[in-house]
C-alpha cells in the first residue's frame, strides 16, 4: 500500500488525483494532506488509469486534469460520473477553456485552477463532496454565454414540462447564476424550500448537481444568456 492509499473509511473525504505530470500530482497531494478532513487515497497518470483507480478505490472526489494521454480527462469524467456517485473537479491551467466546457458537459461538478491555494483546494473538494456545484454565479453566466456562442444542440430526454411551475422557476434562477439565498429572496420563500425544489428537479431530470442543471436549462432552451 502506497502512502497515498492509506485513507480508510474514517479518513474523511477520499480524493483521487489524476494528472499526467507527477510533480503536479505530488504537489496537489501535499496541499490536500494539510487538510485534516481530506485524504488522498490514490493517483493516476492518465484517464484510463483514473477510471480503473476510481473503480478500485471508490473516492468521493476525483481531481481530473483534462489533457492526458491514453484517455483524456473528458472521456474519463464521462465514464466515472456515469458509473457511480464519485464527483469530478476539473483541473485546468486556463480559466474556462474549451476543455473545461466539454468536461462540464461530460458530468464534472466544477473546475479549479491548478495554482489554487491549499485552502481553495480544500474548500473546493468539500463543496463538491457535499453535493454542490463548484461554479460561482458569474462563471455560470459565462458558461451559458459560451454554450450560446458554440450553438450547442438541444438536449433530448426529460422536458421542463415534467417539472412543477415552482421547480421550473428555481431552475431558471439557477441557470442565471443565482445562489439559494438569492433565489429565496427573489421568490419570497425559505432557503430550505429552495433546496427542496432543487433536490426534486435534480431527481426528476436525473441531473447530478447545479452545474448540470444550468447546462440542461440552456440546452432545452428554457433559458437563454442575457
Amino acid at each position: 500500500m502506497s502512502e497515498h492509499e492509506s485513507g480508510g473509511p474514517g479518513a474523511g473525504i477520499r480524493v483521487l488525483i489524476a494528472d499526467d505530470q507527477e510533480l503536479v500530482r505530488e504537489g496537489l497531494a501535499v496541499l490536500l494532506d494539510t487538510q485534516a478532513d481530506i485524504a488522498v487515497v490514490g493517483q493516476a497518470a492518465d484517464g484510463q488509469q483514473a477510471i480503473r483507480e476510481t473503480e478500485r478505490l471508490a473516492p468521493d472526489v476525483v481531481l481530473m486534469d483534462v489533457r492526458m494521454p491514453v484517455c483524456d480527462g473528458i472521456e474519463a469524467t464521462r465514464a466515472i460520473t456515469a458509473a457511480g456517485p464519485t464527483k469530478v473537479i476539473v483541473l485546468t491551467t486556463f480559466d474556462l477553456d474549451s476543455y473545461v466546457y466539454a468536461a462540464l458537459r461530460a458530468g464534472a461538478s466544477g473546475f479549479l485552477l491548478k495554482e489554487s491555494s491549499a485552502r481553495s483546494l480544500g474548500d473546493a473538494v468539500r463543496v463538491v463532496a457535499a453535493g454542490d456545484a463548484l461554479l460561482a454565479p458569474s462563471v455560470t453566466r459565462r458558461l451559458l454565454a459560451e454554450f450560446a456562442r458554440q450553438g450547442q444542440p438541444t438536449r433530448s430526454g426529460a422536458k421542463p414540462a415534467d417539472l412543477t411551475a415552482r421547480e421550473t422557476e428555481v431552475l431558471v434562477h439557477i441557470a442565471r447564476g443565482l445562489s439559494n439565498a438569492e433565489i429565496a429572496r427573489e421568490m419570497v420563500i425559505s432557503e430550505q424550500t429552495v433546496k427542496t425544489h432543487v433536490g426534486r428537479f435534480l431527481d426528476k431530470l436525473q441531473l447530478r448537481d447545479r452545474t448540470q442543471a444550468a447546462i440542461y436549462a440552456y440546452e432545452t432552451r428554457l433559458v437563454s444568456p442575457r
